[in-house]
């Protein structure tokens, strides 16, 4: 699996053109720095892909901050996932059943382990059809 072509694939719509995986998280966030340098929060859970920083100055100043890595880390999410399903699989990756975008909530009842490309297949569809229909409800099937 190359992520980023997967990445390039299901989430293009939206401008980005991967060059290097910068990081990832049990969620399976990634952050993204594109061909121009651009850098980029991929977050399947809220069903967007947007830049984060223009340059490399500007992700170094966004990585110190707070607010931003306690919502990077989700450590309590981590945490109680862990308690319930164990450490990840290789490949795999914690998500929510229901995308937070959609109302899904923030909780274990709504997290499974599952596919970490298929989490980002998944969501890039989705987030895509969602655009096109310009916000309005769309039908969906949640991950299981």
């Amino acid at each position: 699996m190359n992520i980023l072509e997967t990445v390039k694939q299901y989430w293009g719509w939206t401008g980005i053109e991967p060059e290097k995986l910068i990081a990832e998280n049990e969620f399976a966030n990634l952050i993204i720095q594109d061909v121009e340098g651009c850098f980029w929060r991929l977050c399947p859970e809220d069903l967007y892909c947007d830049p984060i920083a223009d340059d490399k100055d500007e992700y170094n100043e966004l990585v110190k901050d707070e607010e931003f890595n306690q919502d990077w880390f989700m450590e309590v999410m981590v945490h109680k996932a862990t308690e319930k399903f164990g450490a990840l699989e290789d490949g795999k990756k914690f998500h929510l059943l229901e995308p937070g975008a959609l109302g899904g909530k923030y909780a274990v009842f709504n997290i499974k382990p599952i596919e970490f490309e298929r989490i980002i297949k998944f969501s890039g569809e989705l987030a895509h059809k969602i655009q096109r229909a310009g916000g309005k409800k769309v039908s969906y099937t949640p991950l299981d």
